[in-house]
């Protein structure tokens, strides 16, 4: 038996959802992308004795799998999803939007000082000269813009799809740079929809240290203090709210995981390369000249009821995956974390928040 619901997507940030031609427009390839990584941290952390062949399993059964070489197997996808707009974004140009500049310790060509929505955007956004629309972006999705977004699934399955919509609302961002805030955005229940928890109790928390052991994002994490969750005061619109997370980040890395006197690239990973990969005119020999690695330290830009805005950062922790080789460096890992949740906990502007 089938279920139907009704949310409305409104978004609190510009979001970089690029289509064919990078050009923002509102597409669900990307949501349904999304709702399946928060529904794998649902399912992992409900599933007793939980196995990543179980998981892929069941995530091919709900959300469909291609056909591959050995088995020849696939199946569609038994979650649904519309948006009620397929049209693009309304922001055309990002002049007067940029809030100053902030000071980067490492950024000497522009006198230290970088644009923090260009440093948060990197790539959608151009930040050489002043903050503007990367090359081939036209148009981005605003702040405000809103669209009805209806899901159809199987009923057996609604628990755990409503704890991971409850996710998406929390926790979830969406597009291009996404994981530095934009693409934030609420969910509305609307035509009886209901409403969404974050469903974080104990459940999708995890001791950062065990949920270090997998290579991949399943958990929020805690530690001694409670969840790895910090929220920020309130501004009065997002672009003053993201110019306080560029300065957190700019800190967090320039401050705390300063560069050894050492010409690049590094002879074996430092502090600073654990955090995410590559970094500007700082590589390893370490690593393959290609080797990504994604920030697990996240950011969320939420509304509260007067319409203000405060940024929450979370930390999924994970280990980085095989080709970075971090058996040997475990130890020095878990220390780089520690640091950083030494210095979210030290800073006056910050909190810790359980959800």
């Amino acid at each position: 038996m089938m279920k139907t619901v009704t949310y409305q997507v409104s978004f609190v940030t510009p979001a970089f959802l690029g289509n064919a031609e990078q050009s923002g427009q509102w597409r669900t390839p990307p949501f349904k992308s999304l709702l399946r990584q928060w529904w794998r941290v649902v399912w992992w952390n409900t599933c007793n004795n939980p196995t990543l062949t179980e998981l892929r399993r069941t995530e091919g059964n709900l959300f469909g799998v291609a056909a591959d070489n050995q088995r020849n197997l696939s199946s569609k996808s038994k979650v649904r999803i519309r948006l009620s707009r397929w049209d693009k974004g309304a922001l055309k140009s990002w002049n007067g939007m940029e809030q100053g500049t902030v000071k980067h310790p490492e950024v000497q060509k522009t006198g230290y000082k970088v644009g923090p929505h260009a440093y948060l955007g990197y790539g959608p956004l151009d930040g050489r000269g002043g903050t503007k629309l990367g090359k081939n972006v036209d148009s981005v999705i605003q702040d405000g813009e809103h669209a009805d977004l209806r899901l159809a699934f199987p009923e057996k399955y609604s628990t755990q799809l409503y704890a991971a919509l409850g996710l998406l609302h929390f926790y979830g961002t969406i597009g291009g740079r996404s994981r530095n805030g934009w693409g934030s955005f609420n969910l509305q229940p609307l035509e009886g929809a209901p409403e969404l928890s974050p469903s974080l109790a104990e459940t999708f928390l995890q001791d950062w240290q065990t949920a270090l052991e997998l290579d991949w994002p399943h958990a929020i994490g805690r530690d001694g203090r409670g969840p790895l969750i910090w929220r920020t005061e309130a501004f009065d619109n997002w672009k003053q709210m993201m110019r306080q997370l560029a300065e957190i980040k700019i800190q967090l890395r320039t401050h705390q995981f300063r560069f050894r006197n050492e010409n690049p690239p590094h002879s074996s990973p430092l502090p600073r390369h654990w955090l995410s990969y590559p970094v500007t005119r700082h590589g390893t020999r370490a690593w393959p000249r290609n080797a990504r690695l994604p920030n697990s330290l996240r950011f969320k830009v939420r509304q509260n009821a007067s319409g203000q805005c405060y940024g929450v950062i979370f930390h999924v922790p994970c280990s980085p995956p095989r080709e970075f080789n971090p058996a040997p460096y475990k130890a020095d890992i878990q220390q780089v974390w520690q640091r950083v949740y030494g210095f979210l906990d030290d800073r006056n502007e910050l909190r810790r928040s359980a959800v």
